[in-house]
């Protein structure tokens, strides 16, 4: 059975089998990739946060301590902005150009905080940095739960997203070595701070590079014929490793639309009338 019925046009549904056979898909080292490649975003978040709270760039940014709580308040800010933004253009323009987009957009901003000259521009350039992180957080999320399996997605979501202390704890231990002023001068040991990040980061953009759009994402756009090129291929990667296919009927395909998003009349359905206990506890 070939996995799409028909022609897939912006007027005319299709049947496909992508998304069962994604679901279903036995683990591979794919998916390890895939854990690796986008579940640092949140290492990259807690080493932010606690690189800032460890501060050492007050006295040379004539900083008070009301001011360095405004630079956090201001790099979550710029998170809340930056899901709201690049969540609705991970829907338009894909999974992969966005999660590429924003974490390029954490590394420059990051760098550019850790050259601030005064404090008004570090406040700038931590709202940037804020929201390559929160547009993270949204082409992430899609592409992890959309690339893992469905019965490992729960413990691979609840893993990636504990990463978060992991960055928390390689930016206390830097800090300690950084801002010892026995080290390093007063206004360098935090510049070099907020390079951490973007070193890191410059890692995982090439692991990204390997890291395909996610086939979901291409069925519902009408890119049926290259979301099946990106299957088939992680399908003969499980024959190669030796795993079974999990067989798959007609009953098993669903119907899908291309389009660009949802409105807001279908989320608020989504929200409140589909899962309205998912919605009030905030949970996905």
């Amino acid at each position: 059975m070939t996995t799409t019925e028909t022609t897939q046009t912006e007027e005319k549904p299709v049947r496909s089998l992508i998304p069962a056979r994604m679901h279903d898909m036995p683990w591979v080292k794919f998916h390890w990739l895939v854990i690796f490649g986008l579940g640092t975003a949140w290492i990259l978040d807690g080493l932010e946060a606690q690189i800032v709270a460890a501060g050492g760039f007050e006295k040379t940014l004539d900083m008070t301590a009301a001011d360095v709580g405004l630079a956090g308040t201001v790099y979550l800010v710029g998170q809340v902005f930056g899901a709201i933004i690049f969540g609705r253009l991970t829907d338009t323009l894909g999974r992969k150009k966005l999660f590429t987009l924003t974490l390029a957009l954490y590394l420059v901003a990051a760098a550019a905080a850790g050259l601030a000259p005064n404090m008004w521009m570090f406040l700038v350039f931590r709202f940037i940095s804020g929201m390559g992180i929160g547009g993270e957080y949204s082409a992430v999320n899609s592409a992890v739960d959309e690339l893992i399996p469905g019965r490992f997605r729960g413990r691979v979501d609840l893993a990636i997203n504990g990463t978060y202390w992991a960055g928390a704890a390689i930016g206390a231990f830097a800090s300690t070595i950084l801002l010892d002023t026995d080290r390093f001068g007063q206004d360098i040991g935090w510049r070099i701070a907020f390079f951490i990040g973007p070193v890191l980061g410059l890692g995982i953009i090439y692991l990204r590079r390997h890291i395909p759009e996610s086939p979901r994402w291409m069925v519902t756009h009408g890119k049926g014929e290259e979301a099946e090129k990106v299957v088939s291929a992680l399908e003969d990667e499980v024959r190669a490793a030796g795993k079974e296919l999990p067989e798959h009927s007609k009953a098993d395909a669903m119907w899908i639309k291309a389009r660009e998003g949802l409105t807001p009349r279908q989320l608020s359905y989504v929200f409140f009338q589909m899962y309205p206990t998912r919605t009030v506890l905030g949970r996905p």
